[in-house]
């Protein structure tokens, strides 16, 4: 071998596969460590239920045992075995004890072990300590599915949980849909089930503006593209920003320009910061036909094109729109985090 062979730097790719190799391996082992806590928790929380029906005085006694058996691992195991975290461990147990969960959505877990009552764990313990304060079980389920299909991280559960996406896809759902979202989480099988009407997006800080322009608020949606590929769901990829086409010697331009892998279709976005105009939908049904026939390929399905607007008058979008219409909608935005009160008012109208 020549001095020159022996001086050569190492290639970039290759030291980056090998540290790629170990990154993955650590966050395997981490992610089986944790999962094995939330096992060992969910027994704690067990046989510390049991023990307490031995008691007379199943109040007093439990108090006994929580500070005993609290006195006794930190001793022995160190910090985290507080009281405090042991009631929660036996509230873990009493609300998933009777619980049970549509675990076909998670194939590539089937070698999970399963606890004495057949259910499995998927999550840290910091999601199961979020996800164990949702007291409707359908919305539970959801949020527990949605977070292993998407692998959300805590803050990003807690995200999509604040912005109330179970009742706004419940909103924008049929309602013989709906029960769907509790056994299998978000399903994207046609262009409606894409589509969430309002979207939130109180992640580009648009609030702390008196005003502001389309072109700002498309740039504040680039800015934060990672947080709005996350609301806008399963299956997106960017495509570019101010796309252009020329027809009949004019020139247009697409504001943001997405492709879906599950609909295997081409979705744009149009952005109205006030009232949406029957113009509007004009405008975006001309886009539309324009991907359709020009750039789509033959085995792609038909473009979305969604209208983000401030406010809408959804008699003119009824009326503007043709009445098989399943191409192009009409959805607001919200720059702050929605009731979610108001939202399950209005769920619940909706089922009545």
């Amino acid at each position: 071998m020549d001095e020159k062979e022996l001086n050569a730097p190492v290639s970039n790719q290759f030291l980056e596969s090998v540290s790629t190799v170990l990154t993955q391996a650590r966050k395997a082992a981490k992610t089986a460590v944790n999962l094995s806590m939330v096992y060992a928790y969910f027994e704690i929380g067990r046989m510390i239920i049991e023990e307490e029906q031995h008691g007379q005085d199943r109040a007093a006694y439990g108090k006994q045992i929580l500070k005993a058996l609290s006195d006794y691992l930190t001793k022995i195991h160190g910090k985290g075995f507080s009281p405090e975290n042991l009631k929660l461990m036996r509230r873990f147990y009493t609300v998933y004890s009777h619980d049970q969960i549509g675990e076909t959505v998670f194939t590539q877990f089937e070698n999970l072990p399963a606890v004495s009552t057949g259910r499995k764990f998927f999550l840290s313990w910091s999601h199961y300590l979020k996800l164990m304060r949702i007291s409707n079980v359908d919305e539970r389920h959801f949020y527990e599915i949605e977070s292993v299909k998407n692998d959300w991280s805590l803050s990003e559960l807690k995200r999509q949980y604040d912005s109330s996406l179970y009742e706004r896809l419940a909103l924008s759902t049929d309602k013989d849909k709906i029960y769907r979202l509790a056994l299998e989480g978000q399903t994207i099988e046609t262009p409606q089930d894409a589509v969430k009407d309002p979207y939130v997006l109180e992640f580009l800080g648009l609030p702390e503006l008196p005003e502001y322009s389309e072109s700002e608020l498309e740039s504040r949606i680039i800015d934060h593209l990672q947080q709005f590929l996350l609301e806008l769901g399963t299956g997106f990829a960017f495509v570019g920003r101010q796309v252009r086409f020329t027809f009949d010697e004019e020139h247009f331009m697409v504001d943001l320009v997405f492709y879906n892998r599950l609909l295997r279709c081409f979705v744009l976005f149009d952005l109205k910061i006030g009232e949406l105009k029957h113009q509007d939908i004009g405008q975006m049904q001309m886009y539309v036909h324009y991907y359709d026939r020009k750039m789509k390929l033959p085995e792609e399905n038909p473009t979305i094109g969604i209208i983000l607007c401030k406010d809408k008058n959804n008699a003119v979008v009824e009326m503007t729109l043709p009445e098989d219409n399943s191409q192009i909608f009409a959805s607001k935005y919200e720059t702050v985090l929605p009731s979610k009160e108001d939202l399950q008012r209005l769920l619940e109208e909706q089922q009545n």
